[in-house]
């Protein structure tokens, strides 16, 4: 008899909008290819990018938020596994997965760990260096009560399974380290890639309703870009990514060569057309999808230290890191103007996926981690009491929270 696993999406998942829409696509794939019956559970409104779950065998239910159906849709599902994706989706649900299905395996995917993108953020407004104090925001006592209340918790960095057992002294085996898993780069793959004289200009990716993308835009439009074209007077930088507003198509300007392309629906191809990558995020957490694809498709990328952060372990940067604007476009017009040098970069980025991310090695690991939790699950939730606790206190006071929006709900009463 099959497995069942019910996912709980925080939004439909778009792979060709987001990096978090293809994580969650490579988290389908494994439970696939692990006999899993697989139901995606959302309360989000789909947009015309989702992807069609039903047209790989996954079934789509819609659901809501602070209502009992949600008890009785999962009691009759009754599933093996739950995985929330993001906390959010944990404090909504969890309580209720908690009752109708205690035996359930409870997975927490953090896609990243959203107090510190949050932390980094608002130092990064207030014009300061990152520390504890942004780190321990509100954000952080919600996400970590969150991480203890699951059996596993799906951690995407390195540096972020650091800043968890060391700042905030999490249990490690409540962590699971899963990073992007990819396909290896062949040989062949490699050799059917455009080469360094056959691409032309620089590209950057991201979906503009990420804030640390839109920003790292702004970044490049003012202060980076015409460094780079001062130097490079007849390059063009193609701008890339979903949801692009009018606030952000006013930035497109043919004369600076800065072009705003919008949506992609191919990155691939976008991406080995461009000669080099340009990422200058100032804040964010995470994995970022956009060097992921560059190496994919053997694009060098000039980035910054919270660009790479989790990226390239102890291997060589498929590219340069640079935080300073002088130094990140001369980087870049380097890597643009030398050709022994993009080649070098280029073979640093396919022994990254290879390595780093290699899908197969990645896969088994989470399988047996998953196989060891399911059969010492009890245990594991016994030496866990301050999961327990957390699911005693803080969840009674989400569950009657949810319990009184619906009742309100349901006799149209005005707070």
């Amino acid at each position: 008899m099959k497995k069942k696993i019910l996912i709980i999406g925080f939004v439909w998942p778009e792979p060709k909008s987001s990096a978090a829409g293809s994580r969650m696509m490579q988290l389908i794939y494994f439970f696939q290819s692990k006999d899993y019956q697989i139901t995606f559970a959302s309360p989000c409104a789909k947009s015309d990018h989702a992807f069609n779950l039903e047209s790989i065998g996954v079934s789509q239910v819609t659901i809501e938020l602070n209502h009992s159906s949600f008890d009785v849709f999962v009691k009759n599902l009754n599933p093996d596994s739950v995985m929330f994706d993001r906390f959010m989706m944990e404090e909504q649900f969890g309580w209720r997965i908690a009752e109708q299905c205690p035996n359930a395996l409870r997975i927490l995917d953090t896609e990243d760990l959203h107090c510190l993108r949050k932390g980094r953020h608002q130092a990064f407004k207030d014009g300061n260096a990152f520390d504890a104090s942004y780190l321990f925001n509100d954000t952080a006592k919600r996400e970590i009560a969150s991480i203890y209340r699951c059996d596993l918790s799906l951690i995407i960095s390195e540096v972020e399974m650091g800043i968890l057992e060391n700042q905030f002294k999490v249990p490690s085996d409540l962590l699971v380290y899963l990073p992007f898993m990819l396909d290896e780069i062949s040989k062949e793959t490699i050799q059917k890639l455009p080469k360094f004289e056959d691409r032309q200009h620089f590209i950057t990716i991201g979906n503009f309703l990420h804030e640390p993308n839109y920003n790292a835009v702004l970044y490049l439009k003012d202060t980076i870009w015409p460094l780079i074209k001062k130097q490079l007077p007849k390059a063009e930088l193609h701008i890339y990514g979903a949801y692009a507003s009018q606030k952000v198509n006013q930035l497109h300007n043919q004369k600076e060569g800065f072009i705003i392309k919008g949506f992609a629906s191919d990155v691939n191809e976008v991406m080995q057309q461009a000669k080099v990558c340009l990422a200058p995020i100032r804040f964010g957490a995470g994995l970022k999808g956009k060097l992921v694809d560059a190496m994919q498709n053997g694009t060098p990328c000039v980035t910054t230290l919270i660009g790479a952060e989790g990226m390239f372990g102890n291997l060589d940067v498929s590219g340069f890191i640079e935080n300073e604007p002088d130094g990140f476009a001369n980087k870049a017009v380097q890597l643009y103007e030398h050709e022994n040098l993009w080649y070098e970069k280029q073979q640093n980025g396919f022994q990254i996926i290879n390595k780093r991310f290699n899908k197969t090695e990645i896969q088994q690991q989470f399988a047996l981690v998953l196989e060891e939790t399911t059969k010492h699950l009890q245990n594991k939730r016994l030496n866990n009491f301050t999961g327990q606790m957390l699911q005693h206190h803080t969840m009674q006071s989400t569950k009657f929270m949810s319990k009184w929006i619906e009742e309100k709900n349901s006799k149209n009463l005005k707070p």
